[in-house]
């Protein structure tokens, strides 16, 4: 068993510490919110994940998690602290520097530094290296100093920890070792030693990656809109080959990494990523795409009223960084809509009911398919409404059964240019335009 101080008690941060707690492990949660810090120390929790509250409870009640403002001493520490980017699509590496500062009391020979939050590459030995070298101590042989991003799925954060692959990398082989040792302690999933740099870039790779993919998707619904095809039923088609996996278009991308990380790689590119900018610049762009559509739909109405259902990035979660739903939400707002929003999740950013989001609406916007919003009836909602029109972002409602019930549904990615059957020799109908 070892004393583990995990610094940031948030989205990652929290569930990290219960499992190193639940893995036997004295931990120490850090954190400068100090409600966050009083819910805790009560086994309560401030952030929505499935089974943490269980977790925490368990942890604190059996003296295995503390939570306080201020690091302590122990074994090592894990840097789990936001990095957001800047206006000027830079990182904000304030968060980092910060923590980092924090440990110098408390540092001692044989102490192992791990840095979990998504940074720019170098990060680790160019910002992280030389803050801890001012407690003294000879960093990579009196502290040991790691990288060792997070891999996991909000709503199954508590056991992707578990069983995931883990990439460290440490500033040395020593510093690798000592965090590989760590991880093992608690994960299923292979190990892979690397150095801090390789480590840092891997993270960002694999979230680039999703992001240029999802705008590709993206693309490929404005093309399949403006030539009159159902894009869905195209990428369905297409997956079927065995070497293609489209991902799904929909109303812009969030979260804390797939919007972010890319910038971190565009950052230290020296001008070679034309690439991940465009990607970023189409999946940015889609709010916009989405609000001009909306505009349209409107068109002539008098004051309209647009209900958005969901507010988060994702579905099931109660995370709203980055979201492109708040964007949206915003544009309306600029442009003089009267704009009801509706997040089960979010309840403090919107209207409290999905009644009080519907009623009098003249179009309903479907931005995140939360599980919840399954059982959305056209035979409920349509009495509410003032005019039956509903724009779904995300291909998720059983579009004959709202239109059998006399809604208007489009689709984001579904052109509506007039077809006709053609029959071919063999009796095949074909779609002509």
């Amino acid at each position: 068993m070892k004393t583990i101080c995990v610094i940031g008690l948030g989205y990652i941060g929290l569930p990290t510490a219960t499992v190193l707690a639940d893995s036997g492990h004295q931990v120490i949660g850090v954190d400068t919110n100090e409600d966050a810090v009083e819910l805790i120390n009560q086994g309560k929790i401030h952030i929505t994940e499935p089974y943490l509250a269980e977790k925490v409870a368990a942890a604190v009640r059996d003296g295995r998690l503390r939570a306080q403002n201020v690091p302590a001493v122990a074994d090592a520490y894990i840097l789990a602290v936001p990095t957001p980017f800047t206006g000027g699509k830079k990182a904000d590496l304030s968060y980092v520097k910060s923590a980092a500062k924090s440990l110098l009391p408390y540092l001692r020979k044989g102490s192992l530094v791990i840095l979990e939050s998504t940074v720019p590459p170098r990060t680790t030995c160019d910002v992280l290296v030389p803050i801890l070298a001012q407690s003294g101590l000879k960093v990579g042989t009196d502290v040991m100093v790691a990288f060792c991003p997070e891999r996991v799925l909000p709503g199954n954060i508590l056991q992707e920890l578990v069983t995931n692959s883990r990439v460290v990398g440490g500033i040395n082989e020593t510093s690798a070792a000592a965090a590989k040792e760590l991880y093992a302690t608690f994960v299923q999933g292979e190990i892979f030693a690397t150095d801090a740099t390789t480590a840092e870039m891997t993270k960002l790779m694999e979230n680039t990656y999703r992001d240029v993919n999802i705008a590709l998707a993206n693309e490929f619904a404005l093309i399949a809109e403006y030539a009159g095809v159902n894009i869905w039923e195209a990428i369905r088609f297409a997956n079927n080959h065995p070497r293609v996996n489209i991902h799904q278009p929909g109303p812009g991308v969030g979260g804390h990494c797939i919007a972010v990380d890319p910038w971190f790689i565009v950052e230290k590119a020296g001008g070679r990523s034309e690439l991940i900018e465009k990607a970023r610049q189409i999946n940015d762009g889609m709010p916009h795409y989405v609000v001009e559509n909306i505009k349209k739909l409107v068109a002539g109405v008098a004051k309209p009223k647009v209900a958005l259902l969901g507010l988060t990035y994702k579905p099931n979660v109660d995370d709203c960084r980055e979201s492109p739903s708040l964007v949206i939400a915003s544009l309306l707002e600029q442009a003089g809509f009267n704009v009801a929003a509706y997040d089960p999740y979010v309840k403090e950013k919107g209207v409290s009911s999905l009644s009080e989001a519907l009623y009098e609406a003249d179009l309903a916007v479907l931005l995140v398919n939360h599980d919840d919003f399954n059982f959305l009836s056209p035979e409920k909602i349509g009495p509410l409404m003032r005019q039956k029109l509903i724009y779904d972002t995300r291909n998720a409602l059983r579009h004959s059964e709202w239109e059998a019930a006399g809604f208007q549904v489009f689709v984001l990615g579904q052109g509506h240019e007039p077809q006709q059957d053609v029959q071919s020799g063999d009796g095949t109908a074909y779609l002509a335009r």
